[in-house]
């Protein structure tokens, strides 16, 4: 039987996932992560900022992703990276209440501090998340199970 990450309660709408990197067998293993535990909330992939952009604003010939969502973003992307992506999303008022994760390879102190710096809501390198990816669905589910997110337009 598979499930929603929706809390199943106070009328909370089915959390959305936004999964924005350009390495295709990591992006497997997220989705791979989600199916095993049987989640089966909606995940849209990009391959980069540009194209997570399109999603998030319904550009480009892509439909465009309703909140809440949450984002997995890679730091290390072609064309737009995953800081730059953050930096667009805080610079456009209706996208910069954005609830984003970074997932990534880099641990280098510098990628850390911007990304806190652009308000994430937490940094998790692909190796400390774990070969397979449970812990972080894991962390996604507990958190939007008790997280309260803005209601959009207010």
């Amino acid at each position: 039987m598979q499930k929603n990450m929706s809390g199943g309660q106070n009328g909370k709408k089915d959390l959305s996932i936004i999964l924005v990197d350009d390495d295709h067998g990591d992006a497997k293993a997220v989705q791979r992560a989600f199916r095993k535990v049987k989640i089966a909330n909606e995940i849209t992939r990009a391959i980069d900022g540009l194209e997570a952009l399109d999603y998030l604003r319904g550009t480009g010939g892509k439909d465009k992703v309703q909140p809440p969502y949450v984002l997995l973003v890679d730091i290390k992307m072609p064309r737009m990276s995953g800081i730059e992506l953050v930096q667009e999303l805080r610079a456009d008022p209706e996208l910069s209440r954005s609830v984003v994760f970074f997932l990534t390879t880099s641990s280098h102190e510098h990628d850390i501090e911007a990304a806190y710096d652009l308000n994430a809501a937490g940094y998790i390198v692909k190796e400390t998340a774990g070969r397979d990816f449970l812990e972080l669905v894991n962390m996604v589910d507990r958190y939007w199970r008790i997280v309260e997110f803005p209601v959009p337009g207010n």
